[in-house]
């Protein structure tokens, strides 16, 4: 079966363990090229892989290779361009999150791949991660409401900071990380999101006017459930209590447990951002003296993929809707849906109210 030539912007973090993805997948992939703006970068990248072109430009890269496939990698504010020049030229598109920077861009993108019959897939990591999908099942057999609660503070320096602070040139850190856990409230309640709020402080005169590093949204959905995030960047924030992932609802919680120690690395370590370990299962089922009748559960996902495991699976998910003609049409709904609520929550920080959805 030929492979997908695929051109890949962007060779960061997500870059290039997307990258590595396509090179684990080389009887299914091919890369035809490196995008990035620092050439040390690229170079980087284009060593390990064992060779492949490099770009500085992105225009001048997609004129040269004319790919099957665009993987986009890059900062928020450049994914809407680069996703209407792969399209109208015909290629299928991988995008890291957010899928832009507005809903009516990432609506735009939606509607381009539909008219060009293109794929598109968003690059929601926990989405094919088999112990997030199993905490988002124990969630929805807890009843109605749901209570939500979700962090992920990063203690960043250094390189990490300059990343941080790059980022939050486009957006706060409650639209950038928020759409992954706003994602998984919406998988959770299956239930229409209704109004948002949410508050913010800016902890550093070293961002740009008018951004903040720290935030925190509670939204509030039709069934009555309601969940928080907060995000917060930098080299002032706290390592405690920096990942938080529980539910509750009238049956019980399950929350996702650190039994085995291992984000002892820190805030600032990416792979521990996804990691599970153990989801701890509560039941609150009683006897007639009031005890609880069920011990609580420990489910150990300890044998879950890493970083680049859980990008490999990205990989192979979009190259399974391209082959397979899988419609994304629930995916992207679910993508601009999620951005549509953390844009809101940004609304209502910087204005100091709730937003009627």
């Amino acid at each position: 079966m030929t492979r997908q030539r695929v051109l890949v912007v962007g060779c960061g973090n997500m870059g290039t363990s997307h990258a590595r993805a396509y090179h684990h997948l080389r009887d299914d992939f091919e890369i035809v090229g490196l995008v990035s703006r620092g050439a040390a970068s690229r170079d980087r990248l284009a060593a390990e892989l064992g060779g492949a072109a490099t770009f500085a430009d992105f225009e001048a890269a997609y004129a040269a290779t004319r790919p099957d496939v665009v993987s986009i990698n890059t900062y928020p504010d450049t994914h809407a361009a680069i996703a209407r020049t792969a399209l109208r030229g015909g290629s299928h598109l991988f995008v890291e999150k957010p899928l832009a920077e507005s809903v009516e861009e990432a609506q735009q993108i939606v509607d381009l791949a539909r008219e060009h019959g293109r794929k598109v897939v968003v690059g929601y990591i926990l989405r094919v991660h088999p112990a997030w999908q199993k905490f988002i099942e124990v969630a929805q057999t807890l009843g109605k409401p749901l209570v939500m609660r979700m962090n992920l503070n990063q203690q960043s320096r250094g390189k990490d900071w300059a990343t941080h602070k790059a980022l939050m040139n486009s957006m706060s850190p409650i639209v950038d990380c928020g759409v992954h856990y706003v994602d998984v409230m919406c998988q959770m309640t299956r239930s229409r999101p209704v109004r948002v709020s949410a508050i913010q402080a800016r902890l550093s005169d070293e961002l740009q006017p008018g951004m903040y590093n720290y935030g925190q949204l509670q939204v509030t959905f039709e069934d009555g459930s309601v969940g928080w995030y907060e995000a917060g960047w930098g080299p002032m924030m706290s390592e405690v209590a920096y990942f938080v992932k529980d539910v509750v609802g009238p049956k019980g919680c399950v929350s996702i447990v650190d039994r085995q120690g291992e984000r002892q690395q820190g805030s600032a370590d990416v792979d521990s951002h996804t990691k599970t370990n153990t989801l701890r299962v509560h039941w609150q089922d009683r006897d007639a003296a009031d005890q609880f009748v069920r011990a609580d559960e420990w489910l150990d996902t300890t044998d879950e993929p890493d970083h680049d495991g859980l990008c490999l699976r990205e990989q192979q998910f979009l190259l399974r809707a391209i082959r397979e003609d899988v419609d994304l049409a629930d995916h992207l709904a679910d993508a601009v849906n999620s951005l549509r609520i953390v844009l809101a929550a940004d609304r209502a920080a910087r204005e100091g109210r709730t937003i009627e959805l």
